[in-house]
């Protein structure tokens, strides 16, 4: 045969299958684009400008990997649905004369072609858009514009190298696949494997099992640190637990919908139960995947929309005061009014210079220290920390912060009083439940008294461990025995501060340049020998740093979310075709014995709904018992506002359920128009 025969077949096959690669080209076209523009973002002149560019480049390149990862599996799943439906064809140019070798020549050709159209309008879109979202991630970044548009030819090559090794692996598989079959398989390969599967209740009860476990992980951990330390894990479970459920449960459903008589014996019913079970099997996979794709794209845009709306209440948190000074000393006793002195001084020098005052002060002494509290016991850190077990201990570990009862009431403007023994307690991120402390190696017991608010410091938000404020009458009786523990485990955890925070009534800019300059002022104190070592924070100079991660967050979540949006949408418009012209001849059949259009949609609809709300159905669960994994995560992130995620979370949701039966009402009028003949 000349050579210019395949191509011409290869082309002719493309064009009237133009339903099944369509889909497949758009799949393919939109993976290239998405996986250059994160690749472009991560190599972009616009990282070495922002401040915290290197985080975010980060961002970048994990979301590359991401796509390059998840265009693997897509693209195996989508060509699966294409190479089925053709193996049929090939089957018949084999009965006509074709050889294997052939097949493969025309299943290179149309490899080639595939690939070429891929590549081309995936690189083209994606050098068009690149610009495009590097101006969008300007605008979240609150970056400067640069409107010079680059071509990066380092991102195109590896673009097209990582691309060309997936289509060329998936030509492989499918060279093997019409290599070891004969004929009259591939005639007879739409039919294969179509025999009604049994029900097998082991798996599904595995799936559930697997499920079950995920779902306790996630309401029974209490500890933020260890619920990220188990998120993957928990993670992976689910989508074993739902493949299997899927795989095996969607079978078992359809069995038990069968022995419903009521239910079965109906026109509609009948039908698309009898024609959902014998395919189950592809189904279930098919179906687990769009419901794991859902509830990533619903846990990804609750959790970065969160991120991004909520900066400025995390800000807060870190930086409870405009200006905030933390001054160390090197024991409870330099902690006094005449050391105090000379920094409100260099402070109020510099702020009347720029004609402003403080306002909103924020100041007490504290002792400060991490410590193992296993129920209700304080435990001092061992010197040899690397010999202490982490993972065992990892929901015992605080960090403790020690006020006077005075600074409290002057701070709350409260006239609290403890007796004796008694002590007062405020914690985050984790909940206290004992009612009393102890310290480990002796008798001493302080009975707790619950207070349900008090004025942060800002070194809560930079943990990832819990934090307890104890309020007590005698700061240095309280610590005394601290000191003398720590002193026998060969430790001195204990650090001594007084926190200086006030809030100014000026732009940002302004803030900046009074922050350096008490930066200088506290800077002259310590030449001179004062006793606190100080060190000056400002909320507005970080600002930006807090924008530019959430932000590369918020836009990273953004990308990831229209893959798997789009990925969600064309599996979705995939089956139904594919399964369209499976059903075509079963329904012409069914009409042809009197079943009238009417009684056709309605099994269609009884079908589809069936099918395609259940991993929807699902999701919402997965979303529902994720929570608790996503609120402790974003308390690791500095976020704690419950009733925004949750009304984001909600939001995110019946959005989704309106884009869902979107698409449900676009591709169940494509099977309807393949099957019933009608548009």
């Amino acid at each position: 045969m000349k050579m210019g025969f395949y191509p011409r077949l290869a082309w002719s096959g493309i064009r009237k299958n133009k339903e099944l690669y369509i889909p497949y080209l758009l799949t393919a076209t939109g993976m290239i684009m998405m996986f250059y523009i994160v690749s472009y973002l991560h190599t972009s002149s616009m990282m070495n400008t922002v401040r915290g560019g290197s985080v975010i480049a980060f961002f970048m390149m994990l979301g590359r990997v991401v796509i390059g990862v998840f265009s693997i599996g897509f693209l195996f799943y989508t060509h699966s649905f294409l190479i089925r439906r053709r193996k049929k064809e090939f089957g018949l140019y084999s009965v006509l004369g074709m050889n294997k070798s052939n097949l493969s020549w025309i299943m290179i050709w149309e490899s080639l072609m595939v690939t070429c159209i891929s590549l081309t309008f995936g690189l083209g879109l994606g050098i068009l858009f690149s610009k495009l979202a590097e101006l969008l991630m300007n605008f979240l970044l609150r970056a400067d514009v640069d409107y010079t548009m680059r071509i990066i030819p380092s991102n195109v090559t590896n673009t097209v190298v990582w691309y060309l090794i997936i289509f060329g692996l998936i030509l492989a598989v499918t060279l093997c696949q019409v290599r070891v079959t004969d004929p009259i398989q591939l005639l007879r390969s739409e039919n294969v494997g179509e025999r009604p599967p049994k029900a097998n209740w082991p798996m599904a009860l595995v799936g559930a099992v697997l499920l079950g476990f995920a779902y306790f992980l996630a309401v029974t951990i209490k500890h933020p640190v260890e619920a990220m330390l188990v998120f993957f894990g928990a993670v992976l479970l689910v989508i074993g637990g739902t493949y299997l459920l899927f795989i095996a449960g969607s079978v078992a459903l359809c069995r038990i919908l069968q022995k419903n008589k009521r239910y079965y014996y109906k026109t509609n019913h009948f039908v698309s139960v009898s024609s959902m079970l014998y395919r189950m099997k592809r189904n279930g996979a098919g179906l687990a995947t769009i419901c794991i794709l859902c509830t990533m794209v619903l846990v990804m845009l609750a959790s970065t929309v969160c991120l991004y709306g909520g900066q400025e209440s995390s800000l807060r948190s870190r930086y409870p005061r405009n200006i905030l000074i933390d001054n160390y000393a090197s024991s409870w006793e330099e902690l006094k009014e005449e050391n105090f002195g000379p920094v409100r001084e260099a402070v109020g020098e510099v702020l009347a210079a720029h004609g402003q005052t403080a306002g909103n002060v924020l100041e007490y002494s504290y002792v400060s220290m991490e410590i193992f509290l296993g129920d209700g016991i304080l435990n001092i850190l061992p010197q040899d920390v690397n010999n202490v077990d982490y993972k065992e201990v990892v929901q015992e570990l605080w960090s403790v912060f020690v006020i006077s009862l005075e600074d409290y009431n002057r701070l709350m403007g409260t006239k609290e009083t403890l007796g004796a023994g008694e002590l007062m307690m405020y914690t985050t991120k984790l909940w206290f439940r004992q009612d009393s402390l102890r310290l480990a190696g002796t008798d001493q017991v302080w009975q707790v008294k619950r207070i349900k608010k008090f004025v942060d410091n800002g070194v809560d938000a930079m943990q990832i461990i819990p934090s307890m404020f104890l309020v007590v009458e005698d700061v240095p009786g309280f610590i005394r025995p601290l000191k003398e523990q720590a002193e026998a485990v060969g430790n001195s955890p204990l650090r001594y501060d007084w926190i200086y925070g006030f809030d100014l009534d000026c732009n940002d800019e302004d803030q900046g340049t009074i922050f350096y300059e008490i930066q200088g002022g506290l800077g002259q104190l310590a030449q001179e020998g004062h006793p606190l070592r100080s060190r000056a924070e400002s909320m507005a100079v970080n600002r930006d740093g807090y924008s530019e991660m959430y932000g590369g967050l918020f836009f990273l979540g953004i990308m990831l979310s229209i893959v798997f949006v789009f990925a969600t949408t064309l599996i979705m418009y995939y089956k139904q075709i594919s399964e369209g012209y499976e059903d075509q001849g079963r329904f012409e059949i069914l009409q042809k014995v009197g079943m009238t259009k009417k009684e056709v949609k309605k099994t269609i609809n009884s079908q589809v709904l069936t099918v395609f709300f259940l991993p929807l159905i699902v999701a919402g669960i997965h979303l529902v018992f994720a929570f608790p994994f996503l609120y402790k995560g974003l308390l690791l992130l500095n976020f704690s506002n419950l009733w925004m995620l949750v009304q984001v979370a909600v939001l995110a949701y019946l959005l989704f359920c309106i884009g869902y039966v979107v698409v449900y009402r676009i591709t169940s009028r494509a099977y309807y128009h393949l099957v019933g003949g009608a548009g």
